[in-house]
């Protein structure tokens, strides 16, 4: 395939887009347009083309006209509650239609969404309200989440909290809904739909900050990635721009979404693309491998989306081998890494080759994508999706490429890629070196412009596809009265993927205590995804000359261990 602006290449990274289009030319529409533009516009395109309902809930069957109406009556009535253009709401809700509802309506008022896990702590999540400044939190009244937003509230972290009533979407068959209590800064979600539609919507540039989504960037405590509506709708284009994992006919496909929609990956691989698309969205509250079966056997479903611990559980689910995959034509794992002979064990049960990819939260999380006439081999991630220009550079000089072949750090530009951390003007410059960012990931480049991921960035430990920042969980150790000196690691974990591992001495004449005693301890401080795995005590932990805790050497010991005992992965 000839493409005038490649042929003219004056880097090595444009010499291998060259490569890509030239080696695997059915893998994507390389001519095709990326669509810039804002996620007002990125609904009405969806609703124009979609020829089936855009969600399937509880078996109930929504409509796009009847999600969109929902949409706009919800702006109207944030806008009613004075909240002005660029003001943050978070979002702390579970898999309920009532976060499109309300991602959508924040984009129509012309507002900013924070996205808070549903895993986090309170005092975690009371943290990321102030960071982003939002005062508005829309939450649902499930036993897991009212009760922490009226905490929030009664703390002061937040103004007012938006709840909606989960049983307008029939009834649970997980939790029983609480009642809404009648008192000072609560609001029912529904009273918002009595407001007047305005003579005019606030306008959106694709410039302009959609999302303020929590990530650790490349070291560090999290921080508040910035994404605008180009960044997110540039992503979503992408990926459908891709023509190699099966989605054809976008319109008549229904895909599976158990993933939590507060992550990058749902909300963009799913939500965002199933709405452009016109998709079918068949939303799950949580994970149920019975119902997963009943998606795809019953329902027929023709994508379905995973995480590492949810590829296992389907494994291991009994009488798996007898259920007709027929209907799945996408299939991809996301959010942590997946062993090799795994992937190849779930292809072969599937029918379908498990999708390979790499994507970060900074980039929307637009990446790479794995041809299918591509090898597969441990550790490819594929090469860069349509608009993306990615490169390999030195450890020592992030502005220098290194050849092909060679080891070094990942590099990355592209409408997709983040505008910076939220506030952190220092952060944002370190993690960019004339306009690449640095993705703090370890890769090296072939011939081909195929990529391979050597290591993972450094401190972070991606769990259950959730992101585990070593440094909280220290913190919250350091609680503990006994403790004098921790560090905290990921270990390899046979169905997280990697899980935490702590590393610990005691103070004197402290006595020693069990890993279910530190978890009990740690409850109330981390989230559940947090929890460490393992505990090791020491009588010191390894530093540097100048005395700084290494917990480098720690890894390299763990690692050392596993291929000693030639497992591949360690229990956790």
């Amino acid at each position: 395939m000839s493409h005038p602006a490649i042929r003219e290449a004056e880097s090595p990274a444009e010499a291998r887009a060259e490569a890509r289009a030239r080696h695997f030319p059915e893998a994507c529409d390389w001519d095709g347009a990326i669509e810039v533009g804002t996620i007002p516009d990125l609904l009405a395109a969806g609703v124009a083309g979609a020829k089936g309902p855009a969600f399937d809930f509880r078996g109930r069957a929504i409509g796009f006209p009847e999600f969109a109406d929902h949409v706009e009556a919800i702006a109207a009535g944030l806008i009613r509650l004075g909240l002005a253009p660029d003001a943050t709401i978070g979002l702390h809700l579970p898999n309920t239609p009532f976060h499109p509802v309300a991602f959508f309506a924040a984009a129509r008022a012309g507002l900013r969404v924070a996205h808070l896990s549903g895993l986090d702590a309170p005092r975690e999540l009371a943290h990321k309200l102030g960071t982003t400044r939002a005062r508005v939190l829309v939450t649902t009244n499930l036993p897991g989440f009212l009760p922490v937003a009226l905490t929030l509230l009664d703390e002061g972290a937040v103004d007012t909290v938006l709840v909606g009533d989960d049983a307008e979407w029939g009834a649970s068959t997980v939790l029983e809904p609480l009642p809404i209590p009648d008192r000072s800064g609560v609001v029912p979600l529904a009273a918002l739909r009595s407001a007047p539609r305005p003579a005019a919507w606030p306008q959106r540039k694709p410039s302009d900050v959609m999302l303020l989504q929590f990530t650790g960037g490349t070291t560090g405590l999290p921080k508040a990635a910035m994404l605008t509506h180009g960044n997110l709708t540039a992503a979503v284009s992408m990926y459908r721009l891709w023509t190699d994992d099966g989605d054809e006919g976008e319109a008549s496909a229904r895909a599976v979404c158990v993933l939590p929609l507060f992550h990058i990956y749902a909300l963009t691989t799913v939500l965002l693309r199933g709405i452009r698309g016109g998709t079918q969205i068949l939303l799950r509250q949580r994970f149920d491998p019975e119902e997963i079966v009943a998606d795809i056997e019953v329902r027929r479903a023709t994508a379905l989306p995973g995480v590492p611990t949810m590829w296992f559980a389907l494994l291991n689910h009994p009488g798996i081998e007898a259920v007709d995959f027929s209907s799945l034509r996408s299939c991809m794992s996301g959010g942590a890494p997946l062993p090799f002979d795994v992937m190849g064990r779930l292809s072969r049960l599937m029918g379908v080759n498990l999708g390979v990819g790499w994507g970060m939260t900074e980039t929307s999380p637009a990446g790479t994508r794995l041809p299918r006439a591509a090898e597969r081999r441990p550790g490819v991630i594929g090469i860069p999706l349509k608009g993306i220009a990615m490169r390999v550079v030195s450890l020592d000089d992030p502005s220098v490429e290194v050849p092909t072949g060679e080891t070094g750090e990942i590099a990355i530009r592209g409408p997709n890629v983040f505008a910076g951390y939220f506030e952190q003007p220092d952060a944002t410059a370190e993690a960019f070196r004339d306009g690449w960012f640095l993705t703090g990931d370890i890769g090296r480049v072939d011939e081909n412009g195929l990529f391979d991921l050597v290591d993972r960035r450094k401190n972070m430990i991606i769990s259950g596809g959730y992101n585990v920042y070593p440094v909280q969980i220290e913190s919250a150790i350091y609680e503990h009265p006994a403790v004098a000196e921790t560090i905290v690691i990921g270990i390899p974990c046979n169905y997280r993927g990697q899980a935490a591992k702590a590393f610990v001495t005691l103070k004197p004449g402290a006595e020693r205590f069990t890993l279910d005693e530190l978890n009990a301890f740690l409850a109330s401080r981390i989230g559940r995804h947090e929890i460490p795995r393992a505990l090791e005590f020491r009588d010191a932990l390894p530093r540097s000359p100048a005395g700084k805790l290494l917990a480098s050497v720690l890894v390299a010991e763990e690692q050392a261990m596993t291929a000693r005992d030639n497992t591949g992965a360690r229990p956790a």
